[in-house]
């Protein structure tokens, strides 16, 4: 356990990704199966502990601490993990801590009835990095900057695997994975897994630059369909069985049986989850309602059907064509559809256009009319690669909206963020009074953090735990992608993808927008 905390305290106080991929690729090469196995799950998100969360941790801690005190602190730290480790009044218990297994054994089987004792033993024997340790283990928040795609590049760099590889069989691993060190290490074969058995790493896109890409490539060598607004999706359609999976590789077809149980003919096909009647997409709002759900309620399935958009495709049957052209796969997936007549998906449109100008003009007319979120331009040459090439797809978003809206409530953020106030929640005028419609932790650089933190401090009104209410005066200018209407939030209104675009220091709190001034934005969705 100690050089799995070494490990965790190093990624969390690094902002280099070079330090973090050397950390990485030495531990790995040093600690041995299963620790490993398990360290990789954990930094990952693969894996989690039912039974220990936030509030057992906090009970643990009250019983050997004043609960103010703790809860002053906490305020103070704001990261549950480095309070815990700093707070805790017994040390020095004679032995080390278990191993990482062995840990990881314990918080499994331990009852919820003893856990708080276990976890009150292992804090007294732990040192303070191991405390943090043992407290982010537990909870799987771990909030360290760390990606699986980091681990994965670490894992490519320590063993001279190409990373692509890796990606292949990633997720067709079992914990504790000691069949993928066995061939990083050169011990054993490549693991052996049934594409039909498997997520494949899908292919990405990066934004279009218009000043700089647009001038240099060819309109006549691309293809273009519109972004939808979902969820992007892999389905696997092989020998009567189907698995539906989100782009990080979790499997959600137990939440979308109205997809998965209409699904036939073998396939590995790339697309967009939606929800709608007759293939008629509705916002990403209703989608929401089924999403993060294990298992869809008989009224969700009735009042939310959902279907798939299809535009691509990696296995026909079970051949592998991902090494082909877009234009000879998007051939082959309208002779699948052909062939296999589906009920829960469809083709995506291809848009015909002669010039940029031209799809522009698309784009602007699919977002004011339709609400589609851009266009998607791909290469017709391109073969389908995983990650983020560059140069083969782009996605072309349409202008982000932009609203007026006055900072309400500030709370602190999270690993390097966790001494400002960098969470911000944000409001418009109903009447005299001020609604929330969002909330956003990104678009200001660092320099204006420290000063909108200040801004905080200086203005609070009034604490409400680790949040903190300020005064109705300091306006930000949010962009946003789309507006939609929603039971949640007082306001009944949701924003998509709000960040802060600017901070309107000049600008008076009773210039900022009305919730009237949103309907625009809920008519255009």
């Amino acid at each position: 356990m100690k050089a799995f905390a070494q490990l965790l305290e190093l990624l969390a106080l690094t902002p280099s990704r070079n330090r973090k991929i050397e950390a990485l690729k030495d531990y790995f090469a040093r600690t041995p199966d299963p620790d490993r196995g398990f360290a990789l799950a954990i930094l990952t998100g693969a894996m989690d502990f039912k039974n220990v969360k936030p509030a057992v941790l906090r009970e643990v801690v009250t019983r050997e601490v004043d609960p103010a005190l703790f809860a002053m602190s906490y305020d103070y730290v704001g990261d549950l993990g480095e309070t815990i480790a700093l707070i805790w009044p017994h040390h020095g218990a004679a032995g080390e801590l278990p191993s990482l297994t062995e840990l990881i054994e314990l918080f499994q089987t331990t009852s919820k009835a003893e856990l708080p004792k276990l976890i009150a033993s292992l804090l007294t024997r732990a040192e303070i990095n191991e405390r943090w340790a043992l407290v982010k283990l537990a909870t799987g928040a771990l909030r360290i900057g760390l990606s699986a795609r980091l681990a994965k590049t670490a894992l490519a760099e320590m063993s001279g695997k190409d990373l692509q590889e890796i990606e292949e069989v990633w997720h067709g691993i079992t914990l504790p994975y000691t069949e993928l060190f066995a061939w990083l290490d050169g011990r054993a074969e490549r693991p052996d897994i049934d594409h039909a058995a498997r997520f494949h790493p899908m292919m990405l896109s990066n934004p279009i630059d218009e000043d700089k890409d647009l001038e240099k490539l060819d309109p006549a060598e691309f293809s273009a369909e519109w972004k939808w607004d979902g969820i992007r999706v892999q389905m696997i359609a092989s020998r009567g069985r189907v698995s539906l999976f989100s782009r990080t590789g979790d499997d959600i077809a137990a939440a979308f049986p109205d997809v998965v149980d209409a699904v036939f003919g073998d396939a590995v096909l790339d697309g967009e989850l939606l929800v709608g009647r007759e293939f008629e997409a509705s916002s990403f709002n209703d989608l929401q309602q089924r999403l993060n759900r294990k298992v869809a309620s008989p009224k969700q399935l009735a009042e939310l059907p959902a279907f798939i958009r299809v535009y691509d495709m990696l296995f026909d049957g079970q051949t592998d064509i991902r090494a082909l052209s877009w234009s000879e796969r998007r051939a082959r997936l309208e002779t699948w559809f052909a062939a296999n007549p589906q009920t829960r998906m469809d083709l995506s449109e291809v848009l015909p256009f002669a010039s940029w100008e031209e799809l522009a003009q698309l784009r602007r007319t699919g977002a004011d009319e339709h609400g589609h979120e851009g266009v998607m331009v791909k290469l017709k040459s391109s073969p389908y690669v995983p990650g983020r090439p560059k140069g083969l797809w782009y996605k072309w978003k349409r202008d982000p909206n932009v609203v007026d809206a006055i900072l309400m409530y500030a709370q602190r953020g999270h690993g390097k963020r966790s001494s400002f106030y960098s969470d911000y929640t944000f409001g418009v005028w109903k009447g005299n009074e001020i609604v929330p419609i969002g909330k956003a932790y990104f678009g200001f650089t660092d320099e204006e953090l420290k000063q909108l933190d200040k801004w905080v401090r200086t203005n609070t009104v009034a604490s409400f735990g680790p949040v903190r209410e300020v005064k109705k005066e300091l306006v930000f200018e949010v962009a946003f992608d789309s507006a939609q209407q929603s039971t949640r939030h007082k306001s009944g209104v949701a924003l998509r993808f709000p960040r802060i675009n600017r901070i309107r220091w000049d600008k008076p709190a009773g210039e900022a927008a009305t919730l009237d001034d949103m309907t625009v934005f809920l008519s255009a969705t």
